[in-house]
């Protein structure tokens, strides 16, 4: 059931630990996986507006650790965790926990790319330890936050294509 709508991402919440967010790209998942997966590829996209991301690890496997440090002024938000699957170009799933948790407990979260025509669904589930953490950040503006990420995606895939065409 979908909940709310920001732009062009889709949110839904199926069961009462879980938030689905979709959203389609004008660009083949090879291209959607790598700029999601790739630490030089993620610093020039996964940002906020005065936010830079100045740290990004990922260790693109199972098993494997990542870290994202936003900064903005003194301010800065850190996260990190473990990958438990990974599949490229199709599917990626991790644990997540921030810093300074504005939720309670962890989360796991799951993305699937489906490519049709070569247009890419992006397909994220976060699952969270209880309900009343998914409540929590379904009142926050994580939404918005992502969509707005997404549209940035969205630009960065497409000056990305036109520079390999």
């Amino acid at each position: 059931m979908i909940v709310k709508t920001v732009g062009k991402l889709n949110v839904a919440i199926p069961t009462d630990r879980q938030i689905v967010m979709t959203r389609e790209f004008d660009a083949p998942r090879e291209l959607v996986f790598e700029a999601l997966t790739t630490p030089a590829l993620l610093k020039q996209w996964f940002k906020g507006p005065g936010w830079d991301l100045a740290v990004c690890e990922f260790d693109p496997r199972v098993g494997g650790k990542y870290r994202y440090v936003w900064k903005l002024g003194g301010n800065e938000m850190g996260m990190s965790g473990e990958i438990k699957e990974f599949r490229a170009p199709e599917r990626m799933t991790a644990t997540e926990k921030f810093d300074q948790a504005w939720y309670p407990g962890d989360a796991q979260s799951s993305i699937v790319l489906t490519e049709k025509g070569g247009k890419t669904l992006l397909t994220l589930t976060v699952t969270y330890a209880s309900k009343e953490a998914r409540d929590q950040v379904l009142k926050s503006p994580m939404a918005e936050g992502a969509s707005a990420g997404y549209d940035r995606l969205e630009e960065f895939l497409a000056a990305r294509a036109g520079a390999k065409a």
